[in-house]
């Protein structure tokens, strides 16, 4: 075969070959990278849910007293870890307390558990049941425990499982707390980066604007649906140590899951109102004034969220909030800001695509 008959490839084939082997060699570096960092991925997630919503303490901090970015990460943190760490580890000693208590009871066969009222018998629907289920395990509970033994198991296995889940959420939180300090002590750097990124996938102005709107949209989550959260939760917490109800600290916690979640705290205080009728322990008087603080701590986020949810984001809160409660029902509790987050940003770029398209 001569030279002017052999094959010959073109420039334009060449390049496809390369742009394909490239595309291909690229893909594949990032699955194995994505493969490597999946381990972390919720606690990094956190970390930066954390780190964005804390940085302006720190600004605020740093204008103040002129400390350095890495001494005020290392304060926040260690605040954060104390505020967090010591009611967990009383609630963790109680929890402990009030088990061997019970342990101690059962072993020396005193009842611990009281009879009922006899005005259970009246409440509407349950009323009966729940007194007849009362007294068989106030007289003999080790019997009514053998008789519904597969109801026994299957609610112990659930309290075993949401523990294990509920530990091991503490515990990433708690991680992703102590890596968020060490990204706000370089926040600065980490703001540009993430610059950057965005422009790079968006465009320069458009980039940017999505970067501080996703921000924003975290920090309003934050302070819109956890904080809020967290504050009728301390009012409740406050209001069930002034009634003496037992348990006070659980079920403060419960308000505030409860809140997270956005349902209403009328599934806690309503059983607690129950409890303060029918205890007879308090005079009408103080019952009246424990039930209307109560009821008004169950209102407060109706007035604190239309107020801090949305804030200074040019967003509708309903987004916010649909964005939020879709993400944690997909995504559990860190959706509430990645679903937010998404749904603001969607919502921003198709109105830049209407708008672009309307004259």
């Amino acid at each position: 075969m001569t030279e002017q008959e052999q094959p010959t490839t073109s420039p334009m084939a060449r390049d496809l070959t390369q742009a394909m082997l490239r595309l291909v060699l690229a893909l594949g570096l990032f699955w194995i990278c994505a493969r490597i960092f999946s381990p972390f991925a919720t606690i990094m997630l956190w970390a930066l849910i954390l780190a964005v919503t804390l940085y302006p303490l720190q600004l605020k901090i740093q204008a103040s007293l002129g400390w350095r970015e890495g001494f005020i990460a290392a304060v926040i943190v260690l605040l954060g870890l104390l505020l967090l760490g010591i009611p967990l580890a009383l609630l963790a000693i109680s929890f402990v307390e009030q088990a061997s208590v019970l342990v101690s009871q059962w072993q020396e066969g005193k009842p611990f558990i009281s009879e009922p009222n006899e005005s259970v018998k009246t409440w509407p629907l349950i009323g009966e049941q729940l007194h007849e289920l009362w007294l068989a395990a106030s007289n003999n509970l080790e019997s009514l425990l053998v008789e519904h033994s597969a109801q026994v198991i299957a609610v112990a296995k659930g309290a075993l499982g949401g523990t294990a889940s509920f530990l091991s959420t503490t515990g990433i939180f708690l991680g992703a707390l102590v890596i968020a300090g060490f990204m706000m002590a370089y926040g600065k750097s980490g703001q540009e980066a993430l610059r950057r990124i965005a422009i790079t996938l968006a465009g320069g102005p458009r980039g940017a604007q999505l970067q501080t709107l996703s921000v924003a949209t975290m920090r309003s989550v934050a302070t819109g649906v956890i904080g809020v959260a967290a504050i009728q939760a301390l009012l409740l917490g406050l209001g069930f140590l002034w009634a003496d109800v037992p348990g006070a600290a659980l079920l403060a916690v419960l308000a505030l899951i409860l809140g997270i979640m956005q349902l209403p705290a009328l599934l806690v205080i309503l059983p607690v109102l129950a409890w303060l009728w029918l205890s007879g322990d308090g005079s009408a008087v103080m019952n009246g004034v424990i039930t209307v603080y109560l009821m008004l701590a169950g209102l407060a986020d109706n007035i604190l969220k239309p107020v801090l949810l949305g804030r200074g984001i040019d967003v509708p809160m309903p987004v916010i909030l649909i964005g939020a409660l879709g993400g944690m029902v997909g995504m559990g509790l860190i959706g509430l800001f990645l679903g937010s987050v998404i749904l603001a940003v969607g919502y921003r770029l198709l109105w830049a695509w209407v708008d672009q398209e309307t004259p």
